[in-house]
């Protein structure tokens, strides 16, 4: 392929990753905030509307989950190059969230209704994990979020260097600070409806299996530095006020 072809193919992909990223991204978080956004309503039951709910979610969790395994990206160097991957995750996860949330159906059946100072707290937690989140990318610092960074640079001939294995920021309470603000955003939402809490329960079980997989990967990374690591910080949920 020709120099002016690679930089056709980053002129288009570079955007579209950007867009889909961020876009679906930010509609995630309001779903998470407001609850169901609507977009299409289908004339199901309440029962047929909950089994697309679990498909939706099913669907969401085998393409991002699979798509980010290290098997799969050996697959997939055959067909696209590995400095693509990143965006191509990028555009299929934006994709597949987009079609979520969508056609998510919402319950009619509310379980729980919380309000006055126990709502305001709640949702004060929910602003605090958005801001844990922003911490702990911040803290990562060389992770390269929606895969942009790796076109850019091998559009330029840079190399990427070597992860360093750092602890800084709310990792030294807990080694997946992000997965644990993500399941606050999850349970911060004061009306339980039926779909809420069958989202809320999945989606929990997701993140936390999701978690103890990439443990491996972290592992085969590195080493001996990441083992001493985990018998130091719990995985999720932090054990006391005090950094480890």
């Amino acid at each position: 392929m020709s120099f002016t072809s690679h930089k056709s193919i980053a002129f288009l992909v570079l955007p579209l990753a950007a867009i889909l990223g961020i876009g679906s991204l930010a509609c995630f978080i309001v779903f998470l905030y407001t609850g169901p956004l609507n977009w299409v309503k289908l004339d199901l039951t309440e029962a047929q509307g909950m089994v697309l709910n679990i498909l939706l979610s099913f669907c969401f969790f085998f393409q991002h989950s699979g798509m980010v395994r290290r098997s799969f990206r050996r697959q997939l160097d055959s067909i696209i190059p590995p400095h693509y991957q990143g965006v191509t995750y990028t555009i299929t996860s934006g994709l597949v969230l987009f079609v979520f949330l969508a056609l998510w159906q919402e319950s009619d059946t509310v379980l729980l209704h919380v309000q006055g100072i126990p709502e305001i707290i709640m949702r004060s937690f929910f602003f605090l994990a958005i801001i844990g989140t922003v911490w702990g990318m911040w803290a990562l610092r060389f992770v390269d979020l929606f895969g942009l960074d790796t076109v850019i640079k091998h559009e330029m001939a840079e190399s990427s260097a070597a992860k360093p294995f750092t602890i800084r920021g709310p990792y030294r309470w807990v080694r997946h600070p992000l997965y644990l603000f993500t399941i606050i955003l999850f349970w911060s939402y004061p009306i339980i409806t039926a779909d809420r809490l069958l989202f809320n329960i999945i989606w929990t079980i997701w993140v936390i299996v999701g978690t103890m997989l990439e443990e491996r990967e972290l592992v085969e990374d590195f080493g001996d530095d990441y083992r001493d690591y985990q018998s130091k910080v719990p995985m999720l949920f932090p054990r006391s006020f005090h950094p480890e």
